[in-house]
């Protein structure tokens, strides 16, 4: 069991791992473009014809604020705005095309944001077609966008699915209406069967919602119906996130207080309630804050060993090279990250004069990419091995040290030269690579960057 001292303990602000080092910790505010793009070309070259990339493309615009979200949007309800931003997306992906020595091979497009769904289907197509245009298709490749239930049509469904799209994400949080109203995300269940119900018809393999638990107002009764009706609609994938309370990054949040955010009693009963629902009605855990059924690729993955994480989150397949197009997207080379200018009508000045809008980025070192191999495999196989040399340093070594405390708490299992997460330590996946985390370590911050562990 679980105790109260071992929660309280281990609540402290933590990273969500998507990257290492995270961002906060990245070395260059101004990355030399020129040796941004020879990383770039070098893991192309390195890649490309064996597993193919990824791409990204982040599409911010939104119609109205969630005051939850953490992520880089627009507020707008003029979708004019729609054509001169993929234009500008488009722009950059033929920039980064004039890097590669070959047609791009696409594994992987996600869309996000933002609302995709904000887009209208004409336009989404043009974005595709352009991306497509002079690159091959892995015979693997998975596309999938995000979508809000009350807004994406069945010429939407119809129009991606033509397209390539197999898999879409509806971002559903809670179906609480009390929840709904103060984090202003407001949908029905019934938009959510219907937008569900038709993209099973149209042929979508794998339906993916989004919860969050630890919302203003929100309480284990209304938890409970919500998980209850998301059941009874059986997506394929569930990702139940841990509310990130963050008001100093994102003043939407200011919306409410901290007095109506559940305690954190209170909200380690939402996670172990949610949980146990859906373990309990078929659903297997998939790293951290994921679920899906057995017959789903991200169950697969995980059972086979291929699970990989990323900026886009967990995924069924690997590929070196992640070009991330649009405003504050990230790239990443496998040896340097990159991210994208964070304003609008920054990120289309750029593009427009034959820029890379990529302001700030991290080259990893040698030590770097150890501890980033250590942290991806306890994020995507609950264990990792540093018996080869050449997965060893000092900060390693150092890591290793902190771990006996988790140890000893019984999250991890110390060997001579492996770690072995526990059932109890999945629950503490984030404060496991914390341990390791050489950057946060040297540099520890002196104010809130990241938001609680639970």
């Amino acid at each position: 069991m679980i105790t109260k001292a071992l929660i309280d303990k281990y609540h402290v602000p933590a990273p969500r791992y998507t990257s290492y080092p995270t961002v906060p910790y990245w070395n260059q505010d101004t990355p030399d473009a020129e040796n941004w793009k020879e990383s770039v070309k070098i893991s192309f070259n390195q890649s490309n014809s064996k597993d193919g990339i990824s791409l990204y493309v982040h599409l911010p615009y939104c119609e109205s604020l969630c005051t939850y979200c953490g992520c880089n949007t627009r507020i707008t309800r003029n979708h004019s705005v729609e054509e001169p931003y993929i234009r500008a997306v488009l722009k950059e992906w033929e920039i980064y095309n004039r890097m590669f020595t070959e047609k791009p091979l696409i594994r992987e497009i996600h869309l996000g944001g933002g609302t995709p769904t904000f887009f209208s289907p004409e336009h989404l197509k043009l974005l595709i077609d352009g991306l497509l245009e002079n690159s091959l298709v892995h015979q693997d490749a998975e596309f999938s966008f995000e979508a809000h239930p009350a807004n994406t049509t069945e010429e939407h469904l119809r129009t991606l699915y033509a397209l390539g799209f197999r898999r879409l994400s509806l971002g559903i949080q809670d179906f609480d209406p009390v929840v709904q109203l103060i984090i202003n995300r407001i949908q029905s269940y019934e938009q959510v069967k219907k937008v569900t119900d038709l993209a099973r018809e149209i042929g979508y393999m794998s339906v993916n919602y989004d919860l969050i638990y630890g919302l203003p107002v929100q309480s284990p009764e209304g938890l409970e119906k919500t998980i209850q009706q998301t059941l009874t609609l059986r997506p394929d994938r569930i990702a139940f996130y841990s509310y990130a309370h963050v008001p100093w990054i994102k003043p939407g949040q200011r919306r409410y207080t901290e007095k109506d955010l559940p305690s954190l009693e209170i909200k380690r009963q939402l996670y172990e309630l949610g949980r146990s629902m859906l373990t309990a009605d078929g659903y297997e855990e998939i790293g951290m804050d994921h679920f899906s059924l057995k017959s789903d690729s991200l169950y697969q993955a995980e059972i086979n060993g291929s699970l990989h994480r990323n900026f886009m989150g967990y995924t069924h397949q690997y590929t070196q090279l992640m070009i991330g197009l649009g405003v504050s997207s990230i790239s990443d080379t496998w040896f340097a990250f990159g991210q994208n200018v964070k304003k609008v009508e920054d990120y289309i000045q750029l593009i427009n004069e034959d820029k890379l809008a990529v302001f700030k980025g991290h080259f990893l070192t040698e030590e770097d990419l150890i501890i980033r191999k250590h942290i991806l495999n306890i994020m995507c196989q609950g264990e990792t091995s540093w018996s080869d040399p050449s997965r060893q340093c000092e900060s390693l070594k150092e890591g290793i040290e902190r771990l006996k405390t988790l140890s000893e708490d019984g999250l991890v299992e110390l060997y001579k030269d492996q770690l072995k997460v526990t059932h109890q330590g999945k629950r503490f996946l984030r404060n496991i690579c914390m341990a390791l985390d050489a950057r946060l370590w040297a540099n520890q911050p002196t104010t809130t960057m990241f938001s609680m562990a639970e």
